[in-house]
């Protein structure tokens, strides 16, 4: 399988080597692209979407890329960098086909489950998108086909596959993330179908059924692993029903500052400073965090139609000194 540096496909921008007010500035536009790119398909995006969305100006849109393909190309190789980030150790870190296929999916959909509006683009979104970015798709592509492919040396029985083989397994696995990320579901808990998929072909009936079991089994390892790991102090992110995302710990800040003043933030309140465009996903995280007792409704009455007012539980409250303290800690002096 390639290397990150190869499945990045990374190209040097006109903004790239600017100072850091213009990073910034650029990964605003990127991911104001990404999430655009989900919800109207490349197609129906604009520069003048883009820069209403990052809140940049449009002069400096075009002193970072030269057009929206360009920044689309710039988004899509960010999304693959990530992706790559996280999905090659985890493969090349395993034993033998099967586990390199396991180990490198779950990676794979622990970073979709995280970045969905990156993880869209990805897989389907850039279908839309210029000949540059369809070349360096197709790249990625076929180092994913590449990895399934060989399985041919493990096949058994009367198994005849071939590289199509493994071009239809690809194929089928992007139709089906694409399909749950486009309508904002979760991913999590696709391994054991996916990897269903992946070994049929090969292995045959009764291993691609093993599957399932084979990964809720290393689901409840990984889950006794955390517990085993925490320390005896006690850290309160160690024990969290859920995976401490990026967005996560955003949400968490966002409404312990907005909520400093005594006023709950809304939903709209909070997903403004957290980051998040999505108003459905804004409101499924914010549910989870509710049933996880992080957070809770500033107050029980709240009319029909008016908007909700969020405050930190106890609990919750802990888990962002936390969150809070490890960030100013790793912060550079």
């Amino acid at each position: 399988m390639s290397s990150p540096a190869t499945l990045s496909l990374a190209r040097t921008d006109r903004g790239g080597g600017r100072s850091g007010v213009a990073a910034i500035q650029r990964g605003r536009m990127i991911a104001a692209m990404a999430a655009l790119a989900r919800e109207r398909g490349i197609a129906g995006v604009s520069v003048a979407h883009t820069v209403a969305r990052s809140g940049v100006s449009r002069r400096t849109f075009y002193e970072l890329f030269e057009d929206r393909n360009d920044c689309f190309a710039a988004a899509f190789g960010q999304g693959v960098a990530r992706a790559a980030v996280r999905v090659v150790p985890a493969y090349e870190s395993a034993r033998g086909w099967r586990e390199r296929m396991r180990g490198g999916l779950e990676a794979l959909l622990d970073f979709l489950e995280e970045e969905p509006e990156l993880g869209a683009l990805c897989t389907a979104v850039a279908l839309g998108a210029s000949p540059v970015t369809l070349d360096r798709r197709g790249e990625v592509v076929a180092a994913l086909v590449d990895a399934v492919d060989e399985g041919r040396r493990e096949a058994r029985g009367n198994a005849r596959p071939t590289r199509v083989t493994a071009e239809g397994v690809v194929g089928a696995a992007l139709a089906v993330l694409h399909t749950r990320l486009s309508a904002g579901e979760p991913v999590a808990g696709l391994e054991g179908s996916l990897m269903g998929m992946v070994v049929l072909p090969y292995l045959g009936l009764a291993a691609a059924a093993r599957e399932s079991v084979a990964v809720r089994a290393k689901a409840g390892h990984r889950a006794q692993a955390r517990q085993s790991a925490l320390p005896a102090g006690g850290d309160p992110l160690c024990d969290l029903r859920m995976r401490l995302t990026y967005r996560t710990a955003q949400t968490l800040l966002a409404i312990a500052e907005l909520g400093a003043g005594g006023h709950g933030p809304s939903n709209r309140q909070v997903a403004d400073a957290a980051g998040i465009s999505d108003p459905g996903q804004i409101s499924k995280l914010l549910a989870r965090l509710e049933h996880l007792g992080l957070i809770e409704k500033a107050s029980a009455r709240i009319g029909r139609g008016e908007p909700n007012a969020w405050r930190l539980t106890t609990r919750g409250a802990e888990i962002e000194r936390t969150i809070r303290g490890q960030a100013l800690a790793g912060a550079p002096a």
